[in-house]
């Protein structure tokens, strides 16, 4: 299973296909497909009354079930903006580096103690205990897992916190030293 994921609210209902309309009620319900890890599925209440209300718990792989209303996405302003503490989340969770899973967990219960994710269920997967994140007015769905921190490690990982969200989160790959710029390094420059 992957430390973390993050699943974006339908834009339609996955029964019939119809688009949801700004501020209709729709049912979300997630399932744990082990092939595919957790999968969300948002249905219209239409739907919802004729084919799932009565047997969506027994479905295979059912976890949870909730209400929640569609809200448009408003339109994406382009102005350089400083990160948040939600969207260094969502870069952590978009790269699934191990060495981050502290750091994004920390995160999101920032994230929950300041009303900005909600925590809709906590699973326990292969032994881990998982927790089933939305952030409401978006819909999206994060799925942070407990690394199980120690008193120890809480100062090293509230640096960790505190260095992403004032330097950001640097793409895979990025400032890390290659081959070529070790070797010149340290190799000495010659003076003429």
């Amino acid at each position: 299973m992957n430390e973390w994921n993050i699943q974006s609210r339908a834009h339609a209902c996955e029964a019939c296909a119809q688009p949801f309309a700004d501020r209709q009620p729709l049912h979300t319900l997630l399932f744990d497909e082990r092939a595919e890890d957790l999968r969300r599925s948002d249905i219209c209440e239409a739907c919802w009354q004729n084919q799932f209300s009565d047997g969506a718990r027994e479905r295979k792989g059912f976890i949870s079930h909730w209400q929640g209303i569609y809200e448009a996405p408003t339109p994406q302003v382009d102005a350089i903006q400083k990160d948040t503490a939600e969207t260094v989340l969502r870069k952590l969770i978009g790269q699934n580096d191990p060495r981050h899973a502290a750091a994004g967990y920390i995160l999101a219960v920032m994230l929950e103690r300041k009303r900005i994710l909600k925590v809709k269920e906590q699973i326990v997967r292969d032994g881990q205990r998982v927790f089933i994140y939305e952030q409401p007015k978006t819909g999206d769905i994060f799925t942070i897992a407990d690394p199980n921190l120690r008193l120890d490690q809480l100062e090293e990982v509230q640096r960790d916190v505190a260095m992403l969200l004032e330097q950001g989160v640097n793409p895979a790959g990025q400032n890390e030293i290659t081959p070529q710029v070790a070797e010149q390094i340290e190799t000495p420059i010659e003076q003429t």
